[in-house]
């Protein structure tokens, strides 16, 4: 927590007030996220730094997942989809900051191996299922936030048609050069979008 307020500081006051948003940095200190990781990276757990967990996918640094989480504004009544379960170290994080979290993955092997270490963590709300993020999860929206934890080449309007008014889409943009973008969905349907900071993540896959 002390690298990430140190790292933060150097960082935009919107990026600030991300992480300082209530319950954030509660809800990263009460998660353990050893148990997220392989048995070679344990020493590595709380490093500030993304770590491999296989299937060319990464856990995300502790810095991205709290900015990442406090850019959505979470509520405790607010159900929010992920997309990208990968460790599961995210949706854990979620799981204390809000009521629901619908989470997809593309690989089933990360699905599965997520789902495990979430219930053996005692996380009791966050859903996770195997398929092509792109779709998201309609029936069990509207949402009123998505993260997604992959770069897309653009604005995921399937995604943004799955947030309720109101509502906030984080979500990396960009190949080459990434931004993490907030868009936040207007009562008129229109998308108001604002730009955190560059970041570098695994592309959007599609099935």
């Amino acid at each position: 927590i002390r690298e990430i307020n140190t790292e933060a500081a150097l960082l935009s006051g919107e990026v600030q007030r991300a992480i300082a948003w209530p319950g954030v940095l509660e809800a990263m200190a009460g998660v353990q996220r050893e148990q997220f990781v392989g048995k070679a990276d344990q020493a590595a757990a709380y490093c500030n730094a993304p770590l491999a967990i296989g299937h060319g996918q990464t856990i995300s640094q502790p810095l991205i997942v709290a900015i990442m989480s406090g850019a959505l504004r979470p509520q405790a009544c607010h159900r929010v989809l992920e997309i990208g379960t990968g460790s599961g170290y995210q949706a854990a994080v979620l799981a204390r900051l809000v009521g629901e979290v619908y989470s997809v993955e593309i690989v089933k092997e990360l699905a599965e191996r997520a789902g495990v270490v979430l219930a053996r963590s005692g996380v009791k709300n966050v859903h996770v299922r195997v398929g092509d993020g792109h779709h998201g999860w309609p029936e069990a929206g509207p949402f009123d936030g998505i993260i997604v934890t992959a770069a897309a080449d653009g604005v995921p309007e399937t995604l943004v048609a799955q947030l309720k008014p109101g509502g906030r889409l984080v979500v990396p943009l960009g190949r080459t050069r990434q931004v993490l973008a907030v868009l936040t969905r207007r009562d008129d349907g229109s998308i108001h979008r604002e730009d955190l900071l560059q970041v570098r993540f695994v592309p959007f896959v599609e099935g």
